[in-house]
């Protein structure tokens, strides 16, 4: 199984942070033009009672450590094993990436559109995103890795995806963050002795700005339901499975993390899945069929490819790039079939009306 690259210095987590690895969190820029004739109109009332929840700011008082919190630390990090050290010092700095890379993109659009309604929703979006990142970032500065994030957003690679790709991903990425979040902290609340770790007791209050965010891009999709429709809805499928394809690998690369949580990898991810599935019906006309014995077997591979991959990686010399040769055909392979996979059909939301093309 891959180990997490070890973090034992704030270069390496800032290493790690810039890094453009496969399943790393990415840095995004988009057509700001095409975001700009976005029309949320068809949704107006829908629109402006979420708009009025971001304005409420119902966690401004939430992302601040209490008198409690360095002393949890304190007490439970000298028992922790390595492997579970250095899986939770990854996770923290993947978080932290995640939402700093939300905060630059929200903020950058909010700057460069005209469009009232998105330049607001965006300021609201980036505000959110950078207190999560900083709230990470104080743990990280507990144990001297604190990421430098001025010199992150000058470093980080950007990709370009156009709107729709962002409205898709990010949709799922915050509907998914979500489950996550909310599944570790129910679990946690079971076994408190678990916790190893205070920030776990701030994810049901996170929630509520992860599924505030997911609800924003899902009426931005209703009120385009272009983007919904025809061959969209196979860039829909492509995202469902990058999106939860990614999660089981990086899960099953982290088996102490969940160890340490009760939760095995694949019975967490699979609970995720299914929070996730039920969530996106109300958006999307599909979702994947997570019960088909062949999805599991799929995820099952892709997770035992990508240690052979890391495998081969350190390996080395010649056999070590065959290995990783026909271990990325496996891998591709693997996701094609998964695309191919029969889905769950779903009826779309009702329209008010049909938004302009855009």
């Amino acid at each position: 199984m891959n180990t997490p690259t070890a973090l034992r210095s704030a270069d390496d987590a800032n290493a790690e942070a810039r890094a453009s690895a496969l399943l790393n969190p990415r840095f995004y820029t988009t057509d700001f033009a095409a975001m700009d004739r976005i029309d949320v109109e068809p949704l107006r009332a829908d629109w402006e009672a979420l708009l009025a929840e971001f304005e409420g700011d119902n966690n401004h008082d939430h992302f601040q450590r209490d008198a409690r919190f360095a002393a949890e630390v304190a007490e439970h990090e000298p028992a922790w094993p390595a492997e579970l050290r250095q899986e939770f010092l990854a996770f923290l700095v993947s978080s932290l990436t995640s939402e700093f890379s939300g905060c630059v993109l929200y903020n950058e659009i909010a700057k460069r559109v005209a469009n009232p309604d998105i330049k607001r929703l965006m300021r609201y979006m980036a505000r959110d995103e950078s207190r999560h990142a900083g709230f990470l970032n104080q743990s990280l500065k507990d144990f001297g890795l604190g990421v430098d994030l001025g010199e992150l957003k000058r470093r980080k690679a950007y990709t370009f995806f156009k709107p729709k790709y962002i409205f898709y991903a990010t949709y799922l990425s915050e509907k998914i963050g979500y489950a996550r979040y909310i599944t570790i902290f129910r679990q946690l609340e079971r076994h408190p002795e678990r916790r190893f770790h205070p920030i776990f007791r701030w994810f049901e209050r996170w929630c509520n700005d992860e599924f505030r965010h997911g609800e924003a891009f899902a009426l931005l999709l209703r009120a385009n339901p272009r983007l919904l429709r025809g061959a969209n809805t196979l860039w829909i499928r492509f995202f469902l499975l990058a999106v939860y394809a990614t999660m089981y690998v990086r899960d099953h690369q982290r088996p102490a993390l969940n160890a340490a949580f009760g939760l095995g990898a694949t019975e967490y991810d699979h609970e995720v899945f299914r929070i996730t599935n039920e969530i996106s019906k109300q958006v999307f006309p599909l979702s994947l069929d997570i019960d088909h014995p062949a999805f599991a077997a799929g995820m099952e591979r892709l997770a035992a490819t990508a240690a052979s991959l890391e495998a081969a990686k350190a390996r080395g010399g010649l056999v070590g790039g065959w290995r990783r040769l026909t271990g990325a055909a496996t891998g591709i392979a693997t996701l094609v079939r998964l695309f191919l996979l029969p889905v769950r059909r779903h009826a779309l939301p009702p329209q008010v009306r049909v938004a302009p093309a855009w």
